[in-house]
């Protein structure tokens, strides 16, 4: 298939249809410095021109675009440095996953090196950048508007636009994508013929036309309604969200059930919840007629802390994804990358996804809110929860390379550290200040579980949040009238 494709892609090549400052065709130049320096320019020259790839092709007379042949070989080894292949990864900066391929066209023996457009910056040979204008290759710091472009396309590039898996026909697309699931979750009637499905997917950005009559299936399209995440490459693979439950409280214990999900994340969500909950333990609600059973953690919290975990997560970090553990008195979930806000402003401050286009799809789909990151109704719901005792208010925290909330069991006031409960003050105060109001000893007490005539234990907890700066008071004239978060 690869042959095929890359045949099919020569031949769209030669017939001219291609932005002129993204391809190269020499003869039999192989001087390893006009190569590094073309990886450099046609990589930043194809992010310019909102390209994916740029193209240098050997065997092809440049006057009309005839295929002649070459006997260059991109393996043979050369006196560059003592270096192998050219190794131009040591010369550009930053590294691009370049490629070699050696084509046997039936016209002729054709050698294509594939560069990226670059992601993260303007790419560097030997320290400087340079760009395609025409056939030369100048400068890129002599071209203030090209570089302006660079800088501009590089700040909307996604992720999500990038190919997952290609050179498919319409039927292989058909298999590896849940279709009628994107139909049904996007409030669509399914189309009776394959060119409607195929306009619907290809303007949603899910697919892309290929070369050869061929698709492709772009990150998106996988990561969302792949109907197995493991026919897609491991980039993709390992970002299926993983569940862990554990016997006890800690990872040294025995794992009592693990699913590795392999379906795309709007396609499994609702079966991925369920199994969650389903594996969860409950409380005895008693009302004034009815025992109700009650999950140990709000199922409304789960949902929207797993979403915001698979929507806000950094999808450049390979090898991981999110994942779910389940302990005795805990469930904490985890995603790859930093959170974009500062912990203490995830509630009052608009979200920042590095996902838009996940996201846009996810609101459509009705997996997350319109407005916010959903993070307020956890809160509330959490403090809501006062039964058989109140539950610690989530506790979210930045690791080296990742995110992480930690939902926790109820457990009575006496039972929760100093930190918890000056969390749950400072994230009450939060919630009460989103709501136009203050956060007092009795709306705390309340928050806690404790009678009034207990009121000193509360009052101990503010001063301690007040100490600790999380939270202020409202009125310097009136400091018993109630207080705001650190930032109001």
């Amino acid at each position: 298939m690869t042959q095929k494709r890359d045949i099919a892609l020569i031949n769209e090549l030669l017939d001219g249809n291609f932005e002129n400052n993204c391809l190269e065709f020499k003869g039999n130049n192989q001087d390893p410095k006009i190569i590094g320096k073309l990886c450099s320019a046609l990589s930043n020259s194809a992010r310019i021109a909102g390209e994916n790839f740029a193209y240098v092709l050997w065997g092809i007379r440049n006057s009309d675009h005839k295929i002649i042949g070459t006997n260059f070989d991109p393996d043979k080894k050369i006196n560059l440095h003592q270096v192998e292949k050219f190794k131009l990864a040591q010369k550009l900066k930053p590294n691009i996953d370049y490629s070699f391929k050696t084509i046997d066209h039936p016209n002729g023996r054709v050698v294509i090196l594939e560069i990226p457009a670059t992601t993260l910056a303007p790419v560097e040979f030997d320290g400087t950048a340079y760009v395609r204008i025409g056939s030369a290759t100048p400068k890129l710091a002599d071209h203030t508007n090209k570089f302006q472009t660079l800088i501009k396309n590089l700040h909307i590039y996604t992720w999500e636009k990038e190919v997952a898996k290609s050179f498919l026909s319409a039927d292989e697309v058909l298999k590896l994508i849940d279709y009628p699931s994107y139909f049904k979750l996007t409030h669509q009637g399914l189309p009776d013929n394959k060119v409607v499905i195929f306009q619907h997917l290809e303007s949603d950005e899910l697919i892309m036309k290929d070369v050869g009559g061929k698709w492709n299936i772009l990150n998106l399209g996988a990561i969302l309604f792949a109907t197995n995440l493991n026919k897609f490459p491991s980039s993709i693979a390992r970002k299926g969200v993983r569940f862990v439950a554990y016997e006890g409280n800690n990872k040294a214990t025995k794992v009592k059930y693990r699913i590795d999900s392999s379906k795309g994340y709007a396609v499994g969500f609702k079966g991925l919840v369920t199994y969650i909950n389903n594996l969860l333990p409950y409380n005895e609600d008693i009302g004034q007629v009815l025992r109700k059973k009650k999950l140990v953690f709000p199922e409304i919290a789960i949902r929207e802390l797993i979403v915001n975990a698979l929507i806000h997560q950094d999808m450049t970090i390979s090898g991981a994804g999110p994942q779910v553990e389940l302990f005795k008195d805990r469930m904490e979930i985890t995603n790859p990358g930093k959170s974009l806000v500062d912990i203490d402003r995830m509630i009052d401050l608009p979200p920042r996804s590095r996902n838009e286009g996940i996201a846009a799809l996810m609101r459509r789909m009705g997996f997350c809110e319109e407005q916010g990151s959903g993070l307020d109704k956890v809160i509330d719901i959490v403090e809501s929860y006062q039964l058989p005792a109140p539950m610690p208010t989530p506790k979210f925290q930045m690791n080296k390379d990742s995110m992480q909330v930690v939902l926790y069991a109820p457990r009575p006031f006496a039972k929760m550290s100093q930190d918890e409960r000056i969390r749950a003050c400072f994230y009450h105060t939060v919630m009460k200040y989103l709501s136009g109001d203050k956060m007092k000893n009795s709306s705390l007490c309340k928050r806690f579980g404790i009678n009034k005539k207990n009121a000193a234990q509360v009052s101990k907890v503010i001063k301690k949040a007040l100490n600790e700066k999380k939270i202020k008071v409202a009125d310097k004239e009136s400091p018993r009238a109630g207080y705001y978060p650190w930032w109001a």
